[in-house]
């Protein structure tokens, strides 16, 4: 980013935490609950609530879980992890720590490649990957008191830490889409920032651009939606540029993310390791990876974004850029491929999709993971394009059945038959409606005649417009291309 004094450049690392889609918590039997929709505290027991006494015993499934992730950014997977004590006081942390893992994380230095904007990939190195546990869930009223739910409190955390790599929010973006698919496509997370389940917190500074030293950083937390985030990130890079071009000095703490300001605010001065006073948990022993255990777990990933990608372009013959959006997030290469095992041609489905599905989408501001609970279903927009294939619609009439199915469902073909839609292909009644907007229009005749040739897309709008869009245009383009030669 470029000022009237000084070109700065963002120094961005990441963290992300996924709670894992395990049936129980990470430390007890009891079970991973919606906290959006379960009664508040109804999915807790002894353990989860720190009670004196108690203790915890290791969630294999989400070892596993985690490990998986790993492999997925191409990370090691070292022999042995350890738990230990993290330790810090609120209200949602019923034991006074957080059990954590510090100096022997379950993965390391991974990496994933992103796409950016331009074109161009990026390679951004991922740090750490280690398991915790989650905290409770803090509600806070109108009248000043805060209520705590611990339904929450045990659940199985996965946080995800960059190294420094990311250079501006877009990249930031970028990284947690990729970051976001592949947690969606792995099965453990259901990448719903809304509900809590991801949360995404970036770590900012900016540097002039040639300085090698990192300056002091701030963290944002609170974000609940990826937009939220490349928003705050951008906002922050820009707030710390003025700091230091004042004169001032950005002090090391961690920031919230006001919506309705659109501006970062200050929570609290930011902690450092040594404030959590990490010693190893001494209720749980270490877990052992065998290289065994970590290849059965290779052997039952899913097909990944990149490699879903390349099967896309490679077998399927769509464009690098349609590829690329439909692998983006899994509900939408879940809604493409159901589409093709319906029969549809993959690139007019891919086309469909990405023009005019997203469209009807993007006007209800839908996410673009919803599409799986639209009323078009895969199958309903295979029997549309079916349709045009066999010239029963146009394009255009199959645009309007489109909405229409989207509003309330339906048979595409069911809606084109009550509807009074199809296609008109008519040779005879299509010349007479050609013959009609000829001798209403004979200025315009003239002007084609006289070498506008670009007039033809005008009388054709009026014949379209006479035959209430239903007229097939390759053969009205070719009866007005008759009808105005016998006028030379």
């Amino acid at each position: 980013m470029t000022t009237k004094t000084q070109e700065w450049e963002a120094v961005i690392g990441m963290e992300v935490h996924a709670e894992l889609m395990t049936a129980s918590k990470m430390f007890c039997t009891c079970a991973v609950v919606d906290t959006t929709l379960a009664a508040p505290n109804t999915a807790t027991c002894a353990i989860c609530t720190g009670m004196p006494g108690v203790l915890p015993v290791i969630n294999r499934k989400a070892i596993e879980y985690a490990i998986m992730v790993g492999l997925a950014l191409n990370c090691e997977i070292p022999p042995y992890n350890i738990f230990a004590r993290k330790n810090y006081f609120y209200p949602d942390l019923p034991k006074g720590y957080q059990i954590s893992q510090y100096e022997y994380p379950l993965a390391v230095n991974g990496w994933i490649d992103i796409d950016l904007p331009d074109g161009s990939i990026k390679r951004i190195g991922i740090r750490r990957a280690h398991l915790e546990e989650d905290t409770g869930k803090l509600a806070h009223m109108d009248d000043g008191s805060s209520l705590v739910d611990y339904n929450r409190s045990g659940v199985p955390l996965l946080e995800i830490v960059t190294e420094p790599d990311i250079r501006s929010a877009e990249e930031a973006e970028a990284y947690a889409r990729k970051l976001r698919a592949i947690l969606q496509y792995l099965g453990v997370n259901s990448g719903d920032m809304s509900k809590g389940v991801l949360r995404v917190e970036a770590n900012i500074s900016v540097r002039p651009v040639g300085e090698d030293a990192f300056r002091t950083r701030t963290e944002v937390k609170n974000l609940n939606s990826i937009r939220n985030m490349y928003r705050a990130t951008q906002y922050e890079i820009e707030r710390q540029i003025k700091v230091w071009e004042s004169g001032g000095a950005v002090k090391q703490e961690t920031m919230g993310w006001d919506d309705a300001r659109q501006a970062t605010v200050t929570q609290r001065s930011k902690e450092l390791a040594e404030d959590y006073r990490y010693f190893p948990e001494p209720d749980l022993p270490v877990v052992e990876v065998s290289r065994e255990w970590v290849e059965a777990i290779r052997r039952q990933m899913p097909e990944l974004p990149d490699a879903k990608r390349q099967r896309f372009t490679e077998e399927l013959g769509l464009g690098a850029y349609d590829a690329g959006v439909l692998i983006a997030d899994r509900a939408i290469a879940d809604y493409f491929e159901a589409a093709i095992a319906a029969g549809g041609d993959p690139k007019k489905v891919a086309n469909w999709i990405i023009t005019e599905v997203f469209r009807l989408m993007n006007n209800d501001n839908l996410e673009r993971e919803d599409i799986g609970s639209i009323k078009v279903t895969p199958q309903t927009l295979v029997e549309l394009i079916g349709l045009v294939d066999k010239n029963t619609i146009n394009n255009n009439i199959a645009k309007k059945v489109l909405a229409m199915t989207y509003e309330d469902g339906g048979s595409p073909a069911a809606i084109v038959k009550e509807q009074g839609l199809a296609q008109e292909s008519d040779e005879g009644v299509l010349r007479e409606a050609v013959v009609t907007v000829l001798d209403d229009n004979p200025d315009e005749v003239q002007r084609y005649l006289a070498g506008e040739e670009k007039v033809a897309n005008f009388l054709m709008g009026q014949v379209m417009r006479a035959m209430h869009g239903k007229g097939n245009a390759q053969i009205v383009n070719q009866l007005i291309a008759e009808e105005l030669d016998k006028r030379r």
